[in-house]
């Protein structure tokens, strides 16, 4: 999985679509606070550019494409994604939970999705390829943890809702941004124009977001709420 360092005019009309390519990471690092200034450039970037004032936005292959485009719909739905897990985390953190790193990686990784979405392949050269390319191991990953915290959860007889405390409630709502941001990809890779691991991860995603929020849940001592078909 590759994440990259973009011009300042270049991450601009970018940055336009969703702040989805706004991280560079290494395979060392979880997220880097490199600059994506150029080699002694200290300008600050200017955080509006008004080349969407027309409803226009480029892709990182430089396409100009409409804003209600499919790319763009699913950068917006990821970068949404990334903001609540981001607000789930939070309220983790304000409970002491140790799984908050998995959410941390999880949010890095969703700006290698958004790159992976933000580079269609018809207008993508090698060297664009090169630096979005999605691997698998992240999806591995969330597999793995998955089952572990299946194993110290009780089974599931029953249909739950969104509940279990605020911090699983949290988890609960960025499940279903998650599935929104998975129905949007979809076409975009049956299409050809983004990587199919993308939406694997998306769809695993959604499972882990489920499993840690009953997960929070149980840990904090709350009870989940179950169906109970209305009288």
């Amino acid at each position: 999985m590759a994440s990259f360092i973009m011009k300042p005019a270049h991450l601009r009309c970018v940055v336009r679509t969703g702040r989805l390519l706004s991280e560079y990471r290494t395979r060392k690092t979880l997220c880097s606070d490199r600059s994506f200034a150029t080699e002694g450039d200290n300008r600050t970037p200017k955080i509006y550019t008004k080349t969407g004032d027309k409803g226009f936005s480029s892709t990182f292959t430089g396409e100009r494409r409409p804003k209600e485009d499919l790319i763009f719909e699913a950068l917006g739905n990821t970068d949404e994604l990334s903001s609540a897990i981001g607000l789930a985390r939070e309220f983790c953190l304000d409970k002491g939970h140790a799984f908050t790193h998995q959410l941390d990686k999880i949010q890095c990784i969703l700006q290698d999705v958004g790159s992976n979405i933000a580079t269609p392949r018809s207008s993508a050269r090698e060297s664009h390829m090169k630096r979005t390319q999605f691997t698998a191991q992240p999806i591995a990953d969330l597999e793995t943890w998955i089952d572990k915290f299946t194993e110290e959860l009780p089974p599931l007889t029953n249909f739950i809702l969104p509940s279990g405390g605020k911090s699983s409630a949290a988890l609960h709502l960025a499940r279903t941004v998650c599935r929104r941001a998975e129905r949007s990809v979809a076409p975009i890779v049956r299409s050809g124009e983004a990587d199919p691991d993308v939406a694997k991860f998306l769809n695993r995603l959604s499972d882990y977001l489920f499993t840690v929020a009953r997960y929070t849940a149980m840990k904090e001592g709350n009870e989940e709420k179950i169906y109970k078909r209305p009288e």
